[in-house]
């Protein structure tokens, strides 16, 4: 039988719990939604071009990459959310407390965000000087 503890028997602990899984779904619902839209993206300028008789003079498959790779991310967001709140719920019904690593799901999303961000911004500049 795990220890009594009053922090454990209150249940603004679990639905604390429960609004952070939520919190993630919605950050990797948005992640999923924003890379749909940037895939498309791509597809949308084709199409312009192709009904105004304009030559692409970009390679738009760029957009699909980036699309594709923000959908898994928020995929990826969602299957960790919902291990590491399984984990949670179990180590608070253990009467555990709960441990914080110093790599926490946020930390990953926020530094794989930035990577993709610099290189898009690699891929604008050069793409600006190849332009000149």
């Amino acid at each position: 039988m795990p220890p009594e503890s009053p922090m454990l028997d209150d249940p603004r602990t679990q639905f604390a719990a429960e609004r952070t899984l939520l919190a993630w779904v919605r950050t990797g619902l948005a992640l999923m939604g924003f890379g749909f839209v940037v895939a498309r993206f791509g597809l949308f300028l084709r199409e312009i071009a192709a009904v105004e008789a304009v030559p692409l003079e970009h390679r738009l498959g760029v957009s699909l990459w980036v699309g594709t790779s923000l959908v898994l991310l928020g995929v990826l967001v969602n299957v960790a959310a919902a291990w590491i709140h399984f984990g949670n719920v179990q180590r608070l019904n253990r009467g555990e407390p709960l441990r914080f690593r110093p790599i926490s799901l946020g930390t990953i999303v926020a530094f794989f965000l930035a990577l993709l961000g610099a290189a898009l911004a690699l891929y604008l500049i050069v793409g600006l000087y190849q332009q000149s």
